[in-house]
This record gives structure tokens, sequence and C-alpha cells, in this order.
């Protein structure tokens, strides 16, 4: 079967168990917008440098493809969805980017006022991977809005993500190893 399906030549698109809904449903926004956040984030994890960044980056990318699937998913089919054994967002999840939140803010590293994203390559690809999640969250928040049943945890987990990648761009810009990559050197 060719990648070139041409049954979205006319404005829409299929769900999971091929549901057609317009392509500016925000349903297809919310996912296509994390969608975007799981390229960035592979940006990120390629240019990271630091294998303990890319290797929870990876994990986190993992994560996104479980909540692109719950979110792919009409509330009617969510049973379907479950008894087929696909996974929802769990806290689980979310307390992952807690404890690594946690255990990046007990190095007592420090930063001071507003933050101008590109100090290095690493950070920078953070700082973008960090705005897409934060456009991602927002089109979660207006699919939650439009009356929609949604699991709670997928707002949750995005909220958490952005604040982890703020706090990893911060890590690699004060990792001296990566003042070979910044564009003032």
């Amino acid at each position: 079967m060719s990648i070139a399906t041409k049954t979205g030549d006319h404005g829409t698109t299929a769900l999971m168990y091929g549901r057609r809904v317009p392509k500016n449903h925000p349903r297809v926004e919310a996912y296509g917008s994390v969608d975007e956040l799981n390229a960035a984030l592979g940006l990120a994890r390629a240019t990271a440098g630091q294998p303990f960044v890319s290797k929870n980056l990876l994990a986190i990318q993992r994560d996104l493809i479980v909540l692109m699937g719950e979110l792919c998913v009409l509330p009617e089919d969510l049973n379907r969805y479950a008894a087929e054994g696909y996974l929802p967002v769990t806290p689980e999840m979310t307390g992952k980017l807690d404890g690594l939140v946690q255990e990046i803010e007990s190095q007592k590293f420090h930063f001071k006022g507003w933050v101008n994203p590109g100090a290095t390559l690493p950070s920078a690809a953070l700082d973008v991977a960090r705005t897409v999640c934060r456009r991602a969250e927002r089109r979660v928040c207006e699919l939650k809005f439009t009356g929609e049943r949604l699991n709670a945890e997928i707002g949750l987990y995005l909220n958490r993500l952005s604040d982890l990648l703020w706090l990893f761009a911060r890590w690699v810009e004060n990792d001296p190893s990566f003042s070979a990559c910044s564009p003032e050197s």
C-alpha cells in the first residue's frame, strides 16, 4: 500500500477505527501538535550530546506515542481501544517527569532572569521542543473545552514535560562540555 492513500484529498483524515473528521478538528490539532513535539524532541535528542538527556528524551518520545494514540481515539471508541490492549497516559508517566525535575533541581545549578534561547545548539533545540510542547498543551486544552471526554492526565503530562524541557535546556547550558557548541565560540 502506498503512503499516498489520497483519502485526505478532500480535507478529512481518519482517526483510529476509521472515523473521519476534518483535518482542522481540535482532536487532529491536538495529536498533530504532539507529533510536532515528538519530532522536535528527536532533534533535541540528536543534538543533546549528553547521555542522561538523550536517554530520557527517547523515553519521553515513547510516552508521546502512547499519548498520541489516545488522542487519536474518539471517546465512544475508548473501550475498544482499551480492550485491544492500548494503554492510556497514566499518573506514573507524569510521575517519571516529576522525578526527573526533582533530580535536576537537586543539583542546585543556578539560573537568573529571563532566558534568551540559543546559548548552545542543544539548549536551543530543547527550547524549541519546550515551546512546541506548550502549543500541544494549548491544543489539548482546546479539545477539552469543546466538551469531549478526555483523559485529564494528558494535560498534566504535557504541562510537566514543558517544565522538564526548560530545566534540561538550562542544565545543558550550564554544562561546561557544551561550550564548544555555543554560537559565541
